[in-house]
């Protein structure tokens, strides 16, 4: 079954990995904001956005967000969930395939890297790379349990997205990896003129 064909299938119900009711899900979504160093981002695209629930709490911290997914159905879903906030734009595209233009001070890539081959997932992580503004924010999550429809595993997919990037911020736990990269150092406590 191919990638598209499986999210087909699985998006048939609105919320098939329970974003909107697990724990699991509620908390990632708070760590991930709880890592982003700014308080706002100008311009930030999230691939795999899947039904919009994270997409919609980024958005509260962006200007102008883009979300992009292979499911259509999925996308349905996310513009209910977005539908507060007129700066996001859903687009369906099939990564790295499809890629938007410009640069992006923020990159939100959770749980979709694994989906894709070595192959495409080096050119994606490529991409990413010309993507990120020069003072941008790569940040990826993932589960790290193996699965029947993963291509490759969280560490391969975290290792072709350092490459050439700094790192900013790792947290790992029994479920889920969670890092940050960047081409210039982060410091929050610069930003606020603490040091």
């Amino acid at each position: 079954m191919s990638t598209a064909d499986y999210f087909q299938k699985l998006y048939q119900q609105p919320d098939p990995f329970h974003y909107r009711s697990r724990w699991y899900e509620a908390r990632k979504r708070a760590l991930t904001l709880a890592c982003l160093p700014r308080l706002r981002y100008a311009s930030a695209w999230e691939l795999g956005c899947s039904n919009g629930v994270l997409t919609a709490a980024l958005a509260a911290r962006c200007d102008a967000l883009l979300g992009t997914d292979i499911s259509a159905e999925a996308l349905a879903e996310a513009a209910i969930s977005t539908q507060a906030w007129p700066g996001v734009t859903l687009q369906r595209a099939h990564h790295p395939g499809d890629w938007p233009p410009g640069r992006f001070d923020l990159i939100v890539v959770s749980e979709v890297g694994y989906y894709l081959d070595t192959t495409a997932l080096a050119l994606m992580a490529r991409q990413l790379h010309a993507s990120l503004a020069d003072d941008g924010l790569l940040l990826a999550c993932h589960w790290r349990h193996p699965f029947d429809e993963a291509r490759t595993t969280t560490p391969q997919v975290h290792r072709a997205l350092s490459a050439t990037l700094r790192e900013a911020f790792t947290y790992q736990d029994e479920d889920l990896l969670l890092q940050g990269w960047s081409t210039l150092p982060i410091s929050v406590a610069q930003q606020e003129g603490l040091r």
